[in-house]
């Protein structure tokens, strides 16, 4: 039972004055553990009793405050920490085996040959293909500590050739995408709030600066957050120095203000982009440039996390989560939103219940007390209590959505379909479009392409419904052309091609090219007046 008493034993030092209630809490599980142990008429493992023991006691507290194991510790680590230890592949499962969409440059896997298309068969000797392996067992085999050797036989064509890789430390981006919107309009994409990505950002704003970027769209849609240093550190980016971006306090935590630290911020014209999964430091960047005037919030009301979990480390290598104190925008707005504690279904089906009462697709159906009003630095009114509210509001399009392309996507098919057109016809398309600009003005997805991805799907048991596939034809090929490019070029070819048919891109890039409409956005308004 060491695991139960190492928790216990951090529980007493942490307290040094243990009330009184705590105590007998204690000794009371501490009996229950010895009792269930000596008296159970099988053997138990305490381990796993106390692990589950901890779960249940944090359940009934807040959605956020959580536990993880060894494992999950060091997954969340390398996805926030901006690199792992690997062999430097990017892969994709097509049925039962694993190919290679393209190496990192200069990666491990580069340098020994290894090339996109390949079909890695066995590591170590050991057979992967065909093994229905989960993607932590694929990485398990690959992963490794840098300097270390792993054996990978690949498929090419008809070949096996054996490679000998050693692995290193592999970088992992926060920026999905990085262009030119139109001329003098910036965008970037931001996919997580990671250690790296203030120099990221900053890396891709000089080099749109250098292409004659003057304004910039921030896309944080579908951003869940990261690092709180990270989005302060953004926010710096933008807001003068000493402003605050965020401050947080708690029942046993003072407050403590974080302020933007840069003597020269990028001064152009800015639009974040948020919707319904822009969640923690996204929301702590939204709400910043929201309170300080700095820019316009387009798409929709985001997340509503604003938790602050301390990280506790156990001595099994395990970690709690543990919430203790709340987020605060410079104005002074709490965005978490409402939950009951020890009741985490409701908080789960938050989103699916907006969906339900029209927010996705209807500004009116969102109504928030004046009690909720707070005042930017600029006087202008913005609500607290339960997500960032965009000064702009952009519904959800569903007009191309059906049933049909939502089968035909969620279970896979489509990136199979694009996954086996790329592993076949990879040259000639690299041959024939050395980059993503040639590309996307000479190929396009035909209509027999789209027939093969109907029979692949039909092969996949999907029931094919003939008007739904007419309503949602143009976004599928859409869609399967992305995905090639995405598998084909570098740089948020995915993006760039999925983002000509996004409303809110589409509102940001109109926005923001309107300088009289940006400013008068930007100004306060008389409450009689319509709602932007």
């Amino acid at each position: 039972m060491n695991k139960f008493y190492t928790i216990v034993a951090l529980v007493l030092c942490v307290c040094t004055a243990v009330k009184a209630d705590i105590r007998t809490a204690l000794s009371e599980m501490q009996n229950a553990m010895l009792y269930t142990d000596y008296f159970y008429v099988d053997t138990v493992n305490a381990d796993q009793l106390a692990e589950n023991a901890i779960k249940g006691m944090l359940k009934e507290l807040d959605p956020h405050s959580t536990y993880l194991t060894k494992e999950e510790v060091k997954q969340m680590n390398e996805g926030l920490g901006g690199n792992f230890e690997g062999i430097g592949v990017r892969y994709q499962m097509e049925r039962d085996t694993l190919v290679v969409i393209n190496t990192v440059i200069g990666g491990p896997s580069e340098k020994v040959g290894v090339m996109a298309g390949d079909r890695i068969i066995a590591v170590n000797d050991s057979s992967i293909a065909g093994q229905k392996m989960t993607t932590k067992d694929i990485q398990g085999r690959l992963r490794g500590p840098k300097g270390t050797l792993v054996k990978v036989t690949v498929l090419r064509e008809q070949d096996k050739i054996d490679f000998t890789i050693t692995r290193d430390k592999i970088p992992l981006y926060s920026v999905d995408a990085s262009y030119m919107a139109a001329k003098g309009i910036g965008y970037i994409k931001i996919s997580r709030f990671a250690q790296t990505t203030p120099i990221e950002v900053t890396t891709a704003i000089a080099k749109l600066t250098d292409q004659g970027m003057k304004h910039l769209i921030i896309d944080l849609q579908g951003n869940g957050g990261g690092y709180l240093e990270s989005a302060v550190q953004l926010s710096s980016i933008f807001l003068n120095r000493g402003e605050i971006v965020v401050y947080t306090e708690g029942r046993r935590e003072s407050r403590k203000n974080h302020f933007a630290s840069l003597n020269s911020p990028f001064t152009g014209r800015l639009v974040v982009l948020t919707d319904e999964e822009s969640a923690s430091s996204s929301e702590i960047f939204a709400g910043a440039i929201q309170d300080w005037d700095r820019g316009v919030i387009v798409g929709r009301r985001s997340f509503g996390k604003g938790l602050v979990q301390r990280p506790i480390d156990l001595p099994s290598g395990a970690m709690i989560r543990l919430t203790i104190a709340h987020y605060y925008t410079p104005s002074g707005r709490c965005i978490q939103k409402p939950y009951k504690k020890g009741d985490s279904e409701d908080y789960r089906k938050d989103l699916i219940t907006r969906y339900k009462n029209g927010e996705y697709t209807s500004a009116d159906s969102i109504h928030l007390p004046d009690s909720l009003k707070f005042l930017t630095n600029g006087k202008r009114t913005v609500y607290g209590g339960g997500g960032i509210m965009p000064d702009v509001f952009v519904p959800l399009d569903t007009t191309k959505m059906t049933k049909t392309h939502r089968d035909i996507v969620a279970r896979g098919t489509l990136n199979r379909w694009v996954l086996a057109y790329f592993r076949d016809h990879q040259k000639n398309l690299h041959a024939k479009f050395q980059n993503f600009e040639k590309f996307d003005a000479g190929f396009d997805i035909t209509d027999q392409m789209l027939d093969s991805l109907i029979v692949s799907s039909r092969a996949d048991s999907i029931t094919i419904d003939s008007a739904e596939i007419a309503t949602s034809a143009d976004l599928i090929k859409m869609q399967m052309k992305a995905y090639l490019a995405n598998d084909l070029y570098e740089g948020g070819a995915y993006n760039r091609i999925m983002n000509r048919r996004a409303a809110a891109y589409k509102e940001a890039v109109q926005l923001i090219s309107d300088e009289k409409r940006y400013n008068a956005i930007l100004q306060p308004k008389d409450e009689t007046s319509a709602n932007n």
